[in-house]
């Protein structure tokens, strides 16, 4: 499988010509080629995770796309048809077995509603939280990880990755910070991963990792 990371919080899955495609938001630009899209998953409302355009785009491109996302996205998102997934979920859409984790997103302040929020494992590789510190299984092979957000503080995102132990991780959600800002993340991320024995890839839009 390869993983492509995209603007903030969108990445690719591809096995083959197959592609799953998370979370492209109002940061990310279109994505280069939607053809053979089986598979969207939307973790949460917020538009920096989903756009109606994104959506539109996709099924032009890839008609049977199936659309996957909590139940406020799909109350959202009222131009798609989704799935609505809850933790403890697990889809099969050939070639990717999704499993589903938590609820809701990360409180940002008592006065702010706090919106339906899943985590998604893919084929028991990569592990997303979506907006949640939500854990996933320990040891994951690859683990997206954000690196800055209303929501969070470094200290959390270090206690995050410190817990999950993974083998390699990555930053999404980093389109709010600065370059200085970002590389200060990466550092954090970085050292996190490292301390649990595994590594940290630098990934920058259109970049790719394989697993």
């Amino acid at each position: 499988m390869r993983i492509t990371k995209y603007e903030h919080a969108c990445f690719v899955a591809e096995i083959g010509e197959k592609k799953l495609v998370v979370d492209p938001g109002m940061f990310t630009v279109p994505l280069p080629d939607m053809n053979n899209i089986v598979a969207v998953v939307i973790t949460h409302e917020h538009g920096d995770h989903w756009s109606a355009d994104h959506l539109a785009r996709i099924l032009q491109n890839s008609p049977n796309a199936k659309f996957y996302g909590p139940a406020g996205v799909a109350a959202a998102a009222t131009d798609s048809e989704f799935t609505v997934v809850h933790g403890g979920d697990k889809i099969e859409i050939e070639p990717f077995t999704l499993e589903f984790f938590g609820e809701k997103h990360a409180e940002i302040h008592s006065s702010i509603p706090i919106v339906d929020n899943v985590g998604v494992l893919i084929n028991d590789e990569v592990y997303y939280g979506g907006d949640s510190f939500t854990q996933g299984p320990v040891g994951v092979p690859l683990l997206a990880v954000p690196a800055s957000a209303p929501w969070l503080k470094i200290g959390e995102v270090i206690d995050y990755v410190t817990e999950a132990k993974p083998k390699r991780s990555f930053a999404v959600h980093e389109m709010i910070n600065s370059v200085i800002g970002n590389g200060m993340a990466n550092d954090r991320i970085k050292a996190a991963t490292e301390a649990g024995g595994g590594e940290f890839v630098p990934l920058a839009a259109g970049e790719t990792v394989s697993i």
